[in-house]
């Protein structure tokens, strides 16, 4: 579990900041999942949506979340990755591929997190921040998540990552504006259903 534990450049757990608010988000919870839950709700309430709010800068550095109270979904799982290691608990980063208008293409990538809760193992939780038609909640050992797969090139990637994806951070670190990222969300190829390992 220690690279999901660990602080970096942009899960800076370690950042004064970030350990001052992790603390006071711990103080007087029981539990471990009660931990989680005030993190987790912390991140999806109290921290806008870049996109939704219209606000700028974009940030990426789970302090830089912190500091200025708002960041794409992929910013926002910086910061909760970044409290919740604080406070002893695995995390992970996660990634859907979603499409941007109702069908798609264009696809994008949507960023969230994977938590390892003692009594469920990896569970996935959806800071992006809910409003009309978006109903993310933390109720293991059930996934309330933001978004349903179901485009037929959508995907939920199965990877638990420790450290954000480089197309992800290369697009918050470009782009100066929440237009241009909007303008510019990032995405993957998926692989052909016809590959198969070993075929010429």
């Amino acid at each position: 579990m220690n690279p999901y534990l660990t602080f970096s450049t942009w899960i800076d757990g370690d950042h004064p900041a970030v350990a001052s608010k992790a603390a006071d988000l711990a103080r007087g919870r029981t539990s471990e999942e009660d931990v989680v839950r005030e993190c987790f709700e912390f991140v999806r309430d109290a921290i806008k949506h870049s996109r939704d709010w219209k606000l700028n800068p974009v940030t990426c550095r789970a302090s830089d979340v912190l500091l200025h109270g708002t960041g794409y979904c992929y910013a926002k799982s910086h910061l909760l990755a970044a409290l919740l290691r604080k406070n002893g608990i695995p995390t992970g980063l996660c990634y859907q591929r979603l499409a941007i208008g109702t069908e798609g293409p264009p696809f994008c990538l949507h960023g969230l997190n994977a938590v390892y809760l003692k009594r469920y193992g990896w569970y996935r939780i959806d800071a992006r921040g809910n409003k009309l038609g978006i109903d993310a909640q933390f109720s293991p050992p059930l996934e309330r998540l933001a978004f349903p797969v179901l485009a037929e090139q959508e995907r939920d990637l199965p990877e638990i990552w420790p450290e954000p994806l480089p197309q992800i951070v290369d697009t918050l670190l470009k782009y100066s504006s929440v237009q241009e990222v909007a303008e510019n969300l990032p995405d993957i190829e998926l692989l052909s259903a016809k590959f198969h390992p070993g075929a010429p």
